[in-house]
């Protein structure tokens, strides 16, 4: 019964959605409409709960895809043809906005709730980790933070090691690193950017794990402790992304 209570309400709600989205208004009622709608998801984000979320996430969609049923059905009308040209593409630019907000808000609106998995009690079983920091064009300023956050992480000193991966081939770094006890990869070109510069260092270390940080991103101390006990508990696991705790 409940399932036939919730499935007729979603209809409604849909054909609600569709006729708040296609029904022709005046200047005055449209200006009415939008206020109302402002002042509901205004009260609405007052309440910390994951129904209000989606409640205003529905009513921002409601809004902007009313607003591309309008452009479309009522603006896209030219008296010439360079007006054609340059307001279809205005049209193409808020279709490819619409689409990027649509996208966020399927990425975002229902994140789950995981729980951090605790490692063995016996450190030695823990696997080592090799730990990278590309860089290109940033400065050292920038990068040493990131570094030595990285250094201080809370983990067996002999299980992880840190590296800069220096695109930019700087002396500067290269001291840098060698100050400060971490490695230092370099190579002679720079093909396939980023991505080139990582395939590339893990050519040259063997650690069991590699934790990627972006040079402005500083790790806390349990970054790891936090993360890598997932890998015991899922052996098909490939891949943690988690700034929460960066």
């Amino acid at each position: 019964m409940r399932k036939i209570i919730r499935f007729v309400l979603t209809l409604l709600l849909i054909s609600a959605s569709l006729l708040a989205i296609i029904t022709p208004m005046s200047s005055d009622k449209q200006y009415n409409f939008g206020i109302t709608i402002i002042v509901v998801v205004f009260v609405i984000s007052r309440f910390n709960h994951r129904k209000a979320v989606l409640a205003a996430v529905v009513f921002s969609l409601l809004m902007s895809t009313r607003y591309i049923w309008w452009r479309l059905t009522t603006t896209l009308h030219f008296d010439s043809t360079l007006a054609m040209a340059l307001g279809s593409l205005l049209f193409i630019a808020e279709i490819y906005s619409w689409t990027i907000m649509v996208l966020g808000y399927i990425q975002t609106i229902w994140p789950l709730q995981r729980q951090i998995e605790p490692l063995p009690a016996d450190p030695s079983s823990w696997p080592t980790v090799d730990i990278y920091v590309p860089t290109y064009n940033e400065n050292l300023d920038e990068v040493r933070d990131t570094v030595l956050a990285a250094q201080g992480i809370e983990y067996p000193k002999d299980k992880f090691r840190v590296y800069i991966l220096d695109d930019g081939k700087r002396d500067a770094f290269r001291q840098f690193a060698a100050d400060i006890g971490v490695g230092y990869i370099t190579r002679h070109d720079n093909s396939h950017a980023k991505a080139g510069n990582l395939n590339h260092a893990m050519t040259k270390t063997d650690g069991e794990l590699i934790c990627i940080f972006d040079c402005d991103h500083v790790a806390t101390r349990m970054f790891l402790q936090a993360t890598v006990g997932a890998f015991f508990k899922d052996e098909k696991l490939a891949l943690i992304q988690t700034p929460l705790l960066q």
